[in-house]
């Protein structure tokens, strides 16, 4: 990559760059810290105990003029002349007087069984709950409800009781964990009901205790975090889209084919415009439940390629290699890099992608599932760690070459010495903004996992959580932009070669001499009369 911009860009200019990039930054985390509200609201629904003599399949509401008929507790005398199959439990997503949005993307819930001990009724030891449960929909307060899902799912039911299991105890309620219900990937309705029936015969159902409530916990992002994310998107996309045209155009004016290096920052350049990508705008005017799923695939090809960037990176800064400008030369960190990918987009095809046409399945239900599912974090886990071991590696080896270089500087003649610096330059700047974007990341995930809540800053609120998100957000695309532009070849390649027009008169070299030229140890004489020119210049 000689003649980058990095390389005859002065002092001055590259501060400028810098301040420039610094002070995007502050705006994407202001942005999150003022403008945006709490990513994510989480509301508590207490389910209502309907009757259903009949069993029939018909849809039961908690309140309204259409309510059913129903119990307010299991001690009531008209529970005690009812079976346990008679009784559905019935939640109006969201609560009286309001409405959900387009805006809110997804909805999740969670299960939480009050079970009060019995000792004629305890609960077993790894005892499986078996839960019918339907979701419906409508978008008027008038209209029939219209069945979207409906499934018949077990979970595992994981509860303690922290005191002796003794007649002196009993109504006192165990502590059970809360239980992944379901996962919708789109909110593109204004009511939803959900009706849970525990279904009880001499196998289904035996030994979970003695059930005297349930409650849902919907969890929902925020229309106002929406419209701040889907903004920033809007706002990154084209920017980004720009910048990397612009670099391939820098690219295909040189007078070679463009070295792996090159390729790899388009590649990085495309996964990022990929992730900016707003189809969130789509999303609000129909019914994708894909998006989830869309959105952990765009997450996965951006970090994807620039994992492979850093590897790529400093294996062609290794200044004593031999091989260089061939993919085949990092097979094995670019493979640990596609396993572990592959691996964690099966993890997700198989929740999320299941979840299109059953929002109630969880590949945790099983206890073969939950084995599968950790067996695939850990393969991953451990391609990870590889990976970061061979990079770290690579980075100590380039460290170990740079110092022996700086020591032959002074040895070498003049245009050999310009070029290692110029190379040396490149390599510690980006290890230097790296590590910044590294550290930035950290420490805004400390901070979101300290804080429980938004910080107040006199009459301000500063919500912690929203302020990571889209900070990080910024920041990665502030790098990817950064990397764009820094390291795009310079104007001022193109009129040393062609006497300032920007494009080369010369006559085009085989790709081998001019990788050579670019990265090899020994460089022909022509090579130190163009580098001096670029230098002198």
């Amino acid at each position: 990559m000689a003649g980058a911009i990095i390389e005859n860009m002065s002092t001055k200019k590259l501060l400028f760059l810098g301040l420039f990039i610094l002070v995007f930054q502050v705006l994407s985390i202001l942005v999150g810290a003022f403008i945006a509200p709490s990513p994510t609201s989480a509301i508590h629904y207490l389910a209502t105990k309907c009757i259903n003599r009949h069993r029939a399949r018909v849809w039961l509401v908690p309140w309204g003029s259409n309510r059913c008929q129903q119990i307010h507790s299991f001690d009531e005398p008209l529970a005690k002349t009812l079976d346990a199959n008679d009784i559905v439990f019935a939640v109006h997503v969201p609560l009286p007087n309001k409405e959900m949005s387009p805006w809110f993307q997804y909805m999740l819930a969670v299960l939480q069984f009050d079970i009060a001990f019995k000792m004629i009724n305890p609960i077993e030891d790894d005892v499986i709950v078996t839960i019918d449960a339907g979701l419906a929909y409508r978008d008027d307060l008038t209209s029939e409800w219209t069945t979207e899902f409906h499934s018949v799912e077990q979970r595992p039911l994981r509860c303690t009781f922290e005191v002796p299991k003794i007649y002196e105890n009993e109504g006192r309620f165990y502590d059970c964990d809360p239980i992944p219900f379901m996962e919708l990937g789109s909110v593109a309705h204004k009511y939803f009901l959900i009706n849970i029936r525990l279904p009880v015969n001499d196998t289904v159902n035996v030994g979970i205790g003695e059930i005297k409530d349930i409650h849902i916990v919907g969890i929902h992002q925020n229309g106002g975090f929406t419209k701040v994310w889907i903004s920033m998107k809007t706002v990154f996309s084209p920017w980004i889209f720009v910048a990397t045209a612009w670099y391939w155009h820098r690219i295909s004016l040189m007078a070679r084919s463009p070295v792996l290096l090159e390729k790899v920052i388009f590649a990085l350049g495309i996964s990022m415009t990929f992730l900016n990508v707003p189809v969130e705008w789509l999303s609000l005017g129909f019914e994708w439940t894909w998006m989830l799923l869309f959105e952990d695939v765009q997450q996965g090809v951006f970090y994807f390629t620039l994992f492979s960037f850093w590897i790529i990176f400093c294996g062609e800064h290794l200044m004593d290699q031999s091989q260089r400008n061939r993919l085949s030369s990092y097979w094995w960190q670019v493979g640990l890099v596609v396993f572990g990918s592959s691996v964690l987009l099966i993890f997700d095809l198989s929740e999320r992608g299941v979840h299109l046409t059953n929002p109630f399945y969880s590949v945790w239900a099983s206890e073969a599932g939950t084995n599968l599912v950790l067996t695939f974090i850990i393969v991953a886990g451990i391609a990870a760690c590889l990976y970061f071991l061979s990079l770290c590696r690579m980075v100590i080896c380039v460290f170990r070459n740079i110092g022996g270089k700086i020591q032959q500087l002074p040895a070498m003649p003049e245009a050999r010495k310009r070029r290692y610096k110029g190379i040396i330059f490149r390599f510690k700047f980006l290890m230097l903004v790296t590590l910044a974007c590294a550290a930035m990341t950290v420490i805004f995930f400390i901070l979101t996992q300290v804080s429980e809540g938004p910080w107040h800053w006199g009459d301000y609120t500063l919500q912690v959580h929203s302020a990571f998100l889209t900070g990080i957000y910024g920041m990665w695309n502030l790098y990817v932009f950064a990397i764009i532009f820094l390291y795009a070849p310079s104007h001022k390649h193109y009129r040393n070669k062609s006497g300032g027009s920007g494009q080369t008169d010369t006559p085009e070299k085989p790709e081998s001499q001019e990788t050579q030229l670019t990265y090899g140890e020994q460089e022909p004489t022509e090579t130190y009369r163009i580098t001096g020119k670029v230098a002198e210049e």
